[in-house]
């Protein structure tokens, strides 16, 4: 990496919440061998089963982590968005890949290869402690989502789901009015663990009631707070 390059990293993993419990030269450490990598969207940056031992951060985009099942359908197990980390299993073992990551828009990371990034760990220990929150809070995700998937009719789902990525949205800056998402019917669908079709249905129950209003490849959420009265 170049100087200029090199600082860019540094500031990226200094603003995250995870590099940001590292002291200023172990963050430079990381920039050094941090490699800087760009995908365009509908991309996977690695497929479950895949062998690998780099971990990365979300500069810029949005990627999602989905489990494929041997039928062909499909589940989003995770959502990432600027300042996230996802592929840290590999840090702690060997095995491969648990899941796929695959691009939603045009996404900017920087992978670090576990092989540097565990001396940092033994070194740091509140950063192995920030790797174990993640991966918890992570976990936590998952398990409230297998739970409204068992409990929830399909409407409060996929209105959950809905719900998520407003939050993230609202998250990474959106403000009051209406929220525009980057999303498609069968992203809404996986994300919720339903069909396309049953999706596509409540979603269209939504735009008449005057809830939300659907553009290709756009959901605009009109009404965030008549949304949350579907969740239940």
């Amino acid at each position: 990496m170049t100087n200029t390059n090199q600082a860019e990293a540094a500031a990226l993993l200094a603003s995250t919440p995870l590099f940001s419990l590292l002291p200023p030269d172990a963050l430079n450490r990381i920039a050094t061998v941090a490699i800087a990598r760009s995908f365009p969207a509908g991309t996977a940056i690695f497929r479950e089963g895949d062998s690998g031992e780099s971990c990365y951060v979300i500069a810029s985009g949005h990627a999602r982590a989905i489990g494929e099942h041997g039928d062909g359908r499909s589940i989003t197990l995770a959502s990432f968005g600027p300042g996230d980390l996802f592929g840290e299993l590999s840090l702690f073992d060997a095995e491969v890949r648990s899941a796929t990551v695959e691009t939603l828009d045009e996404v900017e990371v920087l992978a670090i290869l576990g092989s540097d990034l565990r001396p940092l760990i033994i070194a740091n220990p509140e950063l192995g402690i920030g790797l174990a929150s993640a991966l918890a809070r992570r976990l936590r995700d998952s398990n409230r989502r297998i739970a409204r998937r068992s409990f929830q009719t399909v409407q409060g789902r996929v209105a959950a789901a809905l719900s998520e990525l407003v939050e993230q949205a609202r998250s990474e800056g959106a403000e009051g009015g209406p929220i525009e998402l980057v999303t498609t019917q069968t992203e809404i669908a996986q994300l919720a663990g339903t069909s396309r079709e049953s999706a596509s249905r409540f979603i269209a129950d939504l735009a008449r009631a005057g809830v939300i209003e659907q553009g290709r490849g756009r959901v605009i959420i009109k009404d965030p707070e008549a949304l949350e009265g579907w969740v239940w």
